[in-house]
């Protein structure tokens, strides 16, 4: 049997049929939760979809009836902020196994200190990006038009029940609980997926043709972890809310290289094998940095303001909205087109980052550091890649949703922007030069400026509408991500919004 039907095998049942099923506990939502002064919950999406349906006389898409899509959700409501954070946990296949995809996404409203307007930030991790430099490069130790890239998506599938090897596929995400101070200003959570496959896909982010090689993963990985942590702290006195996110890439444990059209070679820390026979001592370690890849991340960043546009510029007040501009040691604000200044990206107060050297230390306690870089991109590089991007393009046409009932003004021009990822404030690329494929831990910082009060539960009593309706529209995608996993297509492409969730109590 050829080698690339092997591997199309390994990556069919990886796909379709996860060996075990995962239980999750979940929590039911209500539209009181959001008047709350905090909420944690994990939601099955499903669930409330089909209920969604059976009390608007919607037809569920067929052979979903038993399928879960379970999001960890975080909600602070507290001195006149409003945060809500979205996790998917994992999405059950008929409840024969589970698929995991890390995303992650928080949105923040806020009313602006000087002016008293409101204000809606929304940010999305995008993805993980491995990249080699070529002699020619135009920007050193970040992904850029010229070096070799791979997008690398993380989907973890369980398959512990199915003995399977090259590599064990054994995802599990466990969620980090919301905490918080006595005096309830600083608030902290998180989330960990482990044992996470990744496929590599050699992209091509040049805004003028963005496009990636969809015929078969260069490469598959299997990272030790991808974990999320997030820690706000409200400062009253100054009238800021500072949110920093930590993000550890566990180290990669084993993978599989696309040498040639027949030939896959799979590394892990003890050598290189072909065809199940070791062949070299070279380590996963050693063939990524004799291949001098290095890894980076890709978020974006959207404001918006009912009566404003906005812009944002580095500190030294250049323009990085659809632009190539480093930024490692400075920070990025968001100003109102008056001038108001609505939050900062600050990527100069750690523009270091933490590196594990499992091959020096397998206990992983000591560490390297390194400096980080920083830049932002062209967004049609990105917001062009259709394909790549399916998921994240569909769940930004529902985003404005979660506007309605929050602040009505604001939803036409949430639909105009949030909608269309070229039209973000900025993105931006955190890369990682050292690597060798080693654990790295990196967190960026960035301050929202608003009124706030001293304490208890705040916003408008809209906030819980607001809030389920973005949920569902959040449902919707995850239905579309699960028909386009078992090769099938929405029956129904209507773009229009739908009706108010249902009402529940």
């Amino acid at each position: 049997m050829r080698i690339t039907h092997v591997m199309a095998i390994l990556l069919i049942c990886t796909i379709f049929f996860s060996a075990v099923s995962i239980t999750v506990k979940a929590d039911t939502l209500v539209k009181e939760d959001f008047l709350s002064e905090s909420f944690s919950k994990t939601v099955d999406f499903f669930d409330y979809a089909r209920a969604y349906a059976t009390l608007n006389g919607i037809s569920t898409p067929a052979g979903f009836e038993n399928d879960h899509a379970y999001l960890y959700m975080n909600y602070i409501n507290t001195s006149s902020l409003q945060l809500f954070y979205a996790g998917l946990d994992n999405i059950t296949n008929g409840g024969a196994g589970a698929l995991r995809i890390p995303m992650q996404s928080f949105i923040m409203h806020y009313k602006t200190n000087n002016q008293s307007r409101d204000v809606l930030l929304g940010s999305t991790f995008l993805m993980l990006m491995a990249f080699n430099e070529t002699g020619d490069t135009i920007f050193p130790g970040s992904p850029d038009i010229i070096d070799t890239l791979w997008a690398s998506f993380s989907m973890g599938f369980d398959l512990s029940g199915a003995n399977a090897t090259l590599p064990v596929f054994n995802s599990k995400a466990e969620a980090l609980p919301l905490q918080h101070s006595n005096d309830k200003l600083q608030w902290s959570w998180g989330m960990r997926y482990t044992n996470l496959t990744a496929l590599w896909w050699r992209t091509y982010i040049d805004s003028n043709n963005p496009h990636f090689d969809s015929t078969w993963p260069v490469a598959v990985t299997v990272y030790d972890e991808l974990t999320f942590t997030y820690t706000l702290v409200i400062d009253p006195s100054s009238n800021t809310a500072t949110l920093t996110e930590n993000h550890v890439i566990g180290r990669m444990r084993e993978l599989l290289f696309h040498w040639l059209p027949f030939m896959w070679g799979y590394y892990n820390s003890t050598g290189t094998y072909l065809w199940g026979t070791k062949i070299s001592n070279d380590t996963i370690y050693d063939f990524i940095q004799n291949n001098g890849i290095k890894m980076s991340i890709i978020d974006f960043q959207t404001s918006i303001m009912a009566d404003q546009e906005t812009y944002s510029q580095t500190s030294t007040g250049e323009n990085v909205t659809d632009t190539e501009t480093p930024v490692t040691n400075e920070s990025v604000i968001t100003y109102a087109n008056d001038g108001e200044k609505i939050s900062e990206a600050n990527f100069g107060s750690k523009d270091t980052y933490k590196l594990f050297n499992y091959t020096a230390d397998p206990t992983e306690t000591s560490y390297a550091t390194y400096n980080a870089t920083a830049r932002t991109a062209k967004a049609a590089g990105f917001a062009g890649n259709s394909g790549l991007f399916a998921y994240h393009i569909g769940l930004l046409k529902f985003l404005p949703l979660v506007v309605i009932g929050m602040y009505p003004r604001l939803y036409e021009r949430a639909r105009d922007s949030i909608t269309n990822m070229s039209r973000a404030n900025y993105f931006y690329i955190i890369g990682y030069p050292t690597y060798s494929g080693y654990r790295v831990e990196n967190d960026p910082v960035l301050t929202v400026y608003m009124a706030t009060q001293t304490s208890g539960a705040s916003g408008p009593s809209g906030v819980g509408g607001i809030i389920l309706v973005g949920i569902v529209a959040i449902v919707a995608i995850v239905i579309v991500a699960a028909l386009v996993l078992r090769g099938k297509k929405p029956k129904n492409q209507n773009t229009t919004p739908p009706p108010p969730p249902p009402q529940q109590s």
